[in-house]
């Protein structure tokens, strides 16, 4: 079974290029949304160039990393069937379950923005972009640590993250009010 590892390290590098893709789509979307706002020829020419980087980066990347890395995964699992009796897997599988979740409703972004509808602020992207991150903390910390009350602290942790990323968003979103240049 000396193929498992060659396998596990396809399945690592798909779910590090599907991460990618998920942390730097909202960030593109941002940017849409902001172009959508600005003033002709700015946003044409911004809001074409914008769409494309994101439908390359959604089709070409994201989507194909985010299959792969998936199959890669149930591979696996069919491998190594007693990870499914583990605690940490089932919650892991829990966290890879709001991944995709949050990646069909990441599509669902971007398919509006793709047809030019903006139903969402730039604001609300800037949060929404730190989705990918709570669920990559939570995965790793997992996988790591695996034991129950481990995984609790790590969980407890991401919280923390979460409380302190959204303190970095006002206080950025403060500096930004004063100085729309940042």
């Amino acid at each position: 079974m000396a193929y498992y590892y060659y396998i596990k390290a396809f399945h690592l590098i798909f779910v590090i290029t599907w991460f990618a893709g998920l942390f730097y789509i909202p960030r593109l979307f941002v940017y849409q949304i902001e172009a959508f706002h600005k003033p002709s020829p700015d946003k044409e020419i911004l809001g074409k160039q914008l769409k494309l980087m994101a439908k390359r980066l959604w089709y070409i990347i994201t989507w194909p990393s985010a299959i792969l890395a998936t199959l890669f995964a149930v591979w696996l699992l069919i491998l190594q069937p007693y990870f499914l009796e583990q605690a940490w897997m089932q919650v892991k599988l829990g966290f890879v379950l709001l991944l995709l979740i949050y990646h069909l409703k990441t599509h669902q972004y971007f398919k509006q923005l793709q047809a030019g509808v903006v139903k969402k602020s730039s604001s609300f992207m800037r949060i929404w972009n730190e989705g990918a991150t709570f669920i990559l903390f939570a995965v790793v910390f997992l996988v790591i640590l695996k034991s129950a009350i481990n995984w609790i602290y790590g969980i407890v942790g991401i919280l923390v993250l979460g409380v302190l990323i959204v303190l970095g968003f006002k206080i950025y979103k403060n500096i930004r009010a004063k100085n729309p240049e940042v």
